[in-house]
């Protein structure tokens, strides 16, 4: 691959070329990345071709995943060599780009007028999107019903489900239509119920990992409602830097990251803070360690976090504006969340029978006996994770034996 520079980065060319002269040693501190990487080695290239540095000059690598002063003196005091494994993986996805656009782009340009160009990724997720479009037109819609009904225990009502028929398992199509559905509710209708089984199972629930680029745009989209570029847009603001009474200040790690793994100094940081400020219950007794699933995780790249854990949301408020102060409060409960107890949770499954012995009835509730890292995640947020245990209801204490009588006006139909 040869290169040439660009006509937008000539003047920032002629600039560095110029800044250059004379030095003696350079240290290079583009994004800790694999497009950082390789923009550091073109750098260097340029500079060469173009004599602006002698042989004798020491060229370092530098890297950092927050803009504090702690941690650009330590890459100072810590640099290293360009890695050419991270130069040669950038321009691997480069030349893919090059050889998939160069062949698909024209297509789509004679095919859809308007479009701009294919790639490597855009080419993929296209097919993917084509093939799950083609099977919502395959799909043949078929009604189905199910039944739920409000009971009463201890004056309180809960919702239970119908689950099976005359002994049979109730399966997703077995009452197709409304005249199908008719019988049950009369029987329903002309009923008394009872509890035959109480099952009471403990779980807990294990806080999430701290944010990667991928899960910080899922989260924000759903809890925020801000789309990925704009997600990405207040994030870069905030690892820049905030000024905080004349001090600027990067709030959070580089949030271009794949990778889970937290930094031993930010763990402690993040346990004692817990241990302060909601006590020793809400810390597991050893620190949490997170691993990525994915094979081609850059593991040496950071979760995203906050640098400095003490400087809480509150604390920083007045110096954000509200879309960066709602992001910067996701990821600082996230990373707190993560070093965080189990939440421990009370699930309950109560099992009902008609006085007939035809309809048989299920309700499932969950009580959180400890709420753990539910303290900082879930209870100050608007809108939690999906996932059973949300969604389900509270149960009222009960014991075996009979319920009242199931409101008429309650029976309720879905499908």
């Amino acid at each position: 691959m040869h290169y040439t520079v660009s006509d937008k980065s000539i003047k920032q060319v002629k600039q560095i070329v110029q800044d250059c002269k004379g030095i003696k040693k350079l240290y290079l501190a583009t994004d800790p990345d694999r497009e950082g990487e390789a923009i550091a080695w073109h750098i260097v290239e340029v500079l060469k071709e173009k004599k602006a540095i002698k042989k004798d000059v020491e060229v370092k690598r530098i890297v950092f995943h927050e803009i504090t002063k702690k941690a650009v003196t330590e890459a100072i005091d810590n640099p290293r060599e360009i890695s050419m494994d991270l130069v040669n993986a950038q321009q691997a996805r480069r030349a893919l780009d090059y050889l998939v656009g160069f062949n698909l782009s024209p297509v789509l340009w004679r095919k859809l007028p308007g479009s701009r160009s294919a790639g490597r990724v855009q080419s993929v997720a296209l097919r993917l999107i084509s093939d799950r479009e083609a099977e919502i037109e395959r799909f043949v819609e078929q009604e189905y019903w199910s039944v739920k009904c409000n009971l009463d225990a201890n004056k309180k009502e809960f919702l239970a489900s119908l689950i099976s028929i005359k002994g049979k398992k109730l399966g997703k199509f077995d009452l197709p239509d409304k005249e199908s559905v008719k019988p049950v509710v009369e029987d329903l209708e002309s009923s008394t119920f009872k509890v035959s089984s109480i099952e009471n199972k403990q779980q807990k629930r294990n806080p999430y990992p701290p944010f990667i680029t991928s899960t910080l745009q899922q989260d924000a989209s759903n809890r925020l409602g801000f789309g990925a570029k704009k997600t990405m847009m207040v994030a870069q603001k905030l690892y820049e830097g905030i000024n905080l009474e004349g001090d600027t200040v990067g709030l959070i790690t580089y949030m271009r990251t794949d990778g889970v793994y937290m930094s031993q100094t930010s763990v402690d940081d993040i346990r004692n803070h817990v241990s302060e400020q909601y006590g020793q219950k809400y810390l597991p007794e050893k620190a949490r360690v997170y691993k990525s699933k994915s094979k081609n995780a850059q593991e040496a790249h950071e979760a995203i976090r906050p640098t400095n854990v003490s400087l809480t949301p509150s604390k920083v408020s007045k110096f954000l504006d509200a879309d960066q102060l709602k992001l910067y409060e996701l990821i600082w409960r996230r990373a707190v969340a993560c070093q965080m107890s189990s939440a421990v949770l009370d699930q309950r499954h109560v099992t009902i029978e008609n006085n007939k012995k035809s309809l048989e009835l299920k309700a499932v509730g969950t009580v959180i006996l400890f709420d753990g890292f539910y303290k900082v995640y879930k209870t100050k947020l608007a809108n939690s994770e999906d996932s059973k245990e949300d969604k389900e209801s509270l149960l009222p204490e009960m014991e075996g034996g009979i319920l009242p009588r199931l409101h008429q006006d309650i029976v309720k139909l879905a499908w």
